[in-house]
């Protein structure tokens, strides 16, 4: 019934308008048709006959109407059978048919759960191989680098060495001169 009401307002054009529409016709003669009375209301595409609309008084602020609700018949409508239909008994093939439906669904489920485990353990194995390689990769490299670190270091410990020999023996060379020419002013001078 509210339902009713609130479609009623909601398709009223004008409802809320002024009365003072001149030459236009009011909302009750609006919603009926040609030739009808008021017990039904027409909006154009349905026709209400629960319905009733009086005017109630027009002001030059506005119009009031009263909406009458009709109770509900039920004429016409044809009575709904509360009784549940008879359920049969399943035959025997029926189970029978039922049972291997039953079992090959579940032998599907099964293979498509193995297919599932075989294909995660092989990806598990492709990621832990690409794991190993990415690690032997990463100690061949560091290797690599160590040994070429380990070689500069040698060379250049090696030029030092050469280095500190060759100062050495440049002043092992100047002390011997110093020495020589020490004793030849020593000769010289006796």
């Amino acid at each position: 019934m509210e339902a009713a009401l609130v479609l009623l307002l909601m398709l009223l054009p004008g409802a809320c308008i002024r009365a003072s529409r001149r030459g236009k016709p009011t909302v009750q003669q609006q919603l009926r048709a040609p030739g009808q009375t008021g017990d039904a209301v027409d909006l154009g595409w349905c026709v209400i006959k629960d319905v009733e609309v009086i005017e109630l008084n027009k002001r030059a602020s506005g119009q009031a109407f009263e909406v009458i609700l009709k109770p509900p018949s039920f004429d016409g409508v044809p009575e709904l059978n509360t009784s549940m239909p008879q359920r049969r008994d399943p035959s025997l093939e029926e189970i029978q048919k039922k049972l291997e439906a039953a079992e090959e669904r579940r032998k599907c489920q099964e293979a498509e759960l193995l297919k599932h485990l075989a294909e995660k353990r092989e990806h598990e194995r492709e990621v832990i191989q690409k794991a190993f390689e990415e690690n032997n990769n990463f100690i061949k490299n560091a290797k690599e680098k160590l040994e070429q670190k380990m070689e500069a270091n040698k060379e250049n410990r090696e030029a030092l060495l050469a280095a500190m020999l060759e100062r050495l023996q440049e002043k092992d060379k100047h002390a011997e001169e110093v020495r020589k020419n020490k004793e030849m002013k020593e000769e010289a001078c006796r």
